[in-house]
């Protein structure tokens, strides 16, 4: 069978200071790329905090772009300066799925192993074996905002066995899957994403967890099985750090007595202002483990 070529495709890419601005360039290129002339050849555009604390902004194009139009769009929205440092380039055509598949080794995380397909075999007997392909949905267990959290859950499961537990924003749902495999219990996931949703039933089933991972849609705790199959004991949320930060108040509100709570998807620089508004909702923080510029935190409400 032919390799499954993912078409090349042309690139812009910039860096941006703040949020803000970098919401606002994406806005407007969407808005402009996706109507009138640009239906048929839309583009892909994304903006993404970058480690060194500022936003970078990176649309992907079926054709060719006008150079010249994408930097008056964005010059517009985030100043000339910002828009000479457009830098545009060509994505090759590539497998990218088999690409992806040959970098991605077993990955160990305390009890937990995370592996594709090919290295099923590879999986010790005294471990519990996570299988996750590269897909689109985020969490393949090789960023370290995962393997903290794995981390920090097999540290939870050595001395306690939560009853009620809650994957928020579950991405591939390989937190979700940890949980009911350690635990042999069911495990409430979810995330906004639709794709994210499909993908994680997928891999609970292919992990013969599917009877025991309930995988949902839901925007924040808006769904009615947050109130149903509460309060949790156990919550894991590896998101972003403003999500979180918002996520503060309802979280603290769908929580037992004494319910811990695993924080990822950090950088470094962003855990202390976390911990802080989850401490004013009246969760104290006990570890916090930093993988690759990453932070996971595991708190614990007090009682």
């Amino acid at each position: 069978m032919a390799p499954a070529l993912t078409p090349a495709t042309h690139r812009a890419s910039v860096a941006i200071g703040g949020e803000e601005a970098a919401k606002r360039v994406v806005d407007v290129l969407t808005e402009t790329f996706s109507e009138g002339p640009f239906l048929e050849h839309p583009a892909a555009i994304a903006a993404f905090e970058r480690p060194d604390g500022r936003w970078g902004v990176t649309a992907h194009f079926a054709a060719a772009p006008d150079q010249a139009l994408v930097r008056e769009i964005v010059g517009n929205a985030a100043g000339e300066a910002i828009a000479r440092d457009i830098g545009f380039d060509t994505v090759e055509a590539r497998d990218w799925v088999k690409a992806s598949l040959e970098d991605l080794v077993p990955v160990p995380a305390g009890r937990f192993v995370v592996h594709g397909h090919h290295d099923r075999a590879r999986v010790a007997p005294n471990k519990l074996g996570i299988e996750i392909e590269a897909a689109l949905a985020f969490g393949t267990g090789h960023h370290g905002t995962t393997r903290g959290c794995l981390q920090l859950l097999d540290h939870v499961l050595k001395a306690r066995r939560p009853c009620r537990v809650l994957d928020l924003g579950c991405g591939t749902g390989v937190l979700a899957i940890a949980a009911s495999k350690a635990l042999h219990a069911k495990v409430l996931a979810s995330d906004i994403d639709p794709l994210s949703v499909k993908v994680a039933r997928e891999n609970a089933q292919l992990n013969k967890t599917g009877n025991l991972v309930q995988v949902i849609r839901a925007r924040g705790f808006s769904a009615p099985q947050f109130a149903t199959q509460g309060p949790f004991d156990l919550v894991l949320a590896n998101i972003l750090a403003n999500p979180l930060r918002q996520l503060a108040r309802p979280m603290a509100g769908h929580l037992a007595p004494s319910a811990l709570v695993i924080l990822s998807g950090l950088l470094n620089h962003q855990a202390s202002g976390v911990i802080a508004a989850y401490r004013a909702r009246g969760l104290v923080p006990v570890r916090h483990l930093a993988i690759e510029g990453w932070s996971s935190l595991l708190l614990r409400r007090a009682k």
